[in-house]
């Protein structure tokens, strides 16, 4: 669409009843936020399409904020240990998010606005109608076009028409999409493909000579359980043939301690091609529950083989995204 068209009333602002909790901000209503432009902004914080759109959120949180722009993140997490309040705390000082959080556990704001995916961004004007929707990645300078045209409709004559201008750096960096050619691919029965049906008992496992492009193994002992692989015994680890200039891993241990790791390529330590959560020789360590980046190649990207193999047992490895 063209922000010159007429911007139709999709329905109402929700309200927030349902949020469990608020991070940076008492807890916040429809009719509180009446006569400010609100941006929505559904996320969970393992979500490597969200977290690629972060700069432009925060920044117009940032530069519109004297105009009567309020963003809103509406935290819905999608893995069980993103409904820690701690783990979401920890998540929002380290990713520098200081607009309000409304911690939606248990789903009631997502469904409150019939919500179906992260990232998702709707626009509210001053009167508490959503005027505007984007599921997904991109359409930053439309969705700023229409945050600039709802507060000139709610009177602001102090809006320019610049846009912001970022320069994402680490997850945050949009994806090399010329050479994205490995899909997100989940590591539970219940939402994975491309690797056997999982049973939750635990099986010994070990790498096929060769992987298609975009196939996946286990080595060692592994029980594939609904949401997550999970390591039984040390030194177990996985493979992917992937095509893509980065890869990451949501991964967590079941027992909260930390676990050491080490990321290969083509069964050669990672060098200039490590991610931010590995060092040239391939080594990292499982802290906390979230996303880890642990290749980001510098130059062509052609089809590697992807190993990490762990320390310690109780990893919980959930998806592979790619960039």
């Amino acid at each position: 669409m063209s922000v010159s068209d007429t911007l139709p009333i999709e329905s109402r602002l929700p309200g927030f009843e349902g949020a469990t909790g608020w991070l940076n901000s008492t807890p916040l209503t429809a009719s509180g936020l009446r006569g400010q432009v609100v941006v929505l902004d559904f996320w969970t914080y393992t979500c490597i399409n969200w977290l690629r759109t972060l700069g432009y959120v925060r920044a117009w949180a940032e530069r519109y904020r004297d105009d009567g722009v309020v963003v809103v993140g509406v935290h819905t997490p999608e893995f069980p240990f993103e409904g820690d309040v701690e783990n979401v705390r920890r998540a929002v000082s380290a990713i520098r998010i200081d607009y309000p959080v409304a911690l939606d556990t248990d789903y009631a704001v997502w469904r409150a606005c019939n919500n179906h995916y992260w990232p998702a961004l709707y626009i509210a004007d001053a009167e508490g109608r959503i005027r505007y929707h984007h599921f997904g990645e991109g359409a930053y300078d439309e969705c700023e076009r229409v945050i600039q045209r709802l507060l000139r409709e709610a009177g602001s004559g102090s809006v320019s028409d610049d846009l912001v201008a970022i320069s994402p750096e680490g997850v945050e960096a949009q994806a090399d999409w010329g050479n994205l050619e490995s899909p997100e691919t989940y590591l539970g029965y219940d939402q994975g493909r491309n690797f056997a049906a999982g049973d939750d008992v635990p099986r010994s496992y070990a790498l096929p000579d060769e992987l298609p492009r975009n196939r996946w193994a286990l080595a060692g002992e592994w029980t594939i359980e609904e949401r997550a692989s999970v390591l039984n015994e040390a030194g177990g680890g996985i493979a992917f043939r992937f095509h893509a200039r980065d890869v990451n891993l949501v991964i967590r241990s079941r027992q909260g301690t930390q676990i050491p790791f080490r990321v290969t390529l083509d069964g050669e330590v990672p060098g200039s091609a490590h991610g931010l959560d590995v060092d040239s020789e391939g080594n990292g360590t499982l802290v906390e529950p979230r996303l880890y980046q642990l290749v980001r190649q510098p130059g062509q990207v052609v089809d590697r083989t992807f190993g990490i193999t762990f320390s310690a047992p109780g990893v919980e490895a959930y998806v592979f995204t790619f960039g």
